[in-house]
């Protein structure tokens, strides 16, 4: 059984999404330590994974975390807070990975963006609840 083209390339993509999956945790759980941000409920940030699973925007993604931070102090505010942070790594590590893997693949550079958006808030969302109840054993 031979793969067409673009399953070939969605192969591809899928492969070069794992291959940077140690670097999404990583930049998430960084974020996550050492940005300054309040007492973050984990249904805050699920509901900003859920955004992230609904939308095909990264824009829609970072006008719900710059609408949280202007709700209340819980993600931060400012240079150094947790909500700039995630849009920094959005825009920066993030979006830069997204457009090689699509170089490379010879593809649409925005939905391997988002999926690569959609795994770091994930494994964010898995990070801060080990912060709040799993890190204090």
């Amino acid at each position: 059984m031979s793969l067409g083209i673009d399953q070939k390339i969605e192969l591809q993509v899928q492969k070069a999404i794992r291959q940077i999956e140690d670097d999404l945790v990583i930049w998430i759980q960084d974020a996550l330590d050492k940005s300054k941000y309040g007492d973050l409920e984990e249904s805050q940030f699920r509901n900003l994974v859920r955004v992230s699973d609904t939308t095909d925007s990264a824009e829609v993604i970072k006008n719900f975390i710059r609408y949280q931070v202007g709700r209340d102090k819980k993600w931060g505010r400012g240079k150094d807070s947790l909500a700039d942070r995630i849009v920094q790594d959005i825009d920066g590590n993030i979006k830069k990975n997204a457009q090689i893997i699509a170089e490379c693949s010879q593809t649409d550079f925005k939905p391997i963006w988002l999926e690569l958006i959609r795994r770091y808030l994930g494994y964010g969302g898995r990070h801060l609840k080990y912060l709040k109840d799993g890190s204090n054993f």
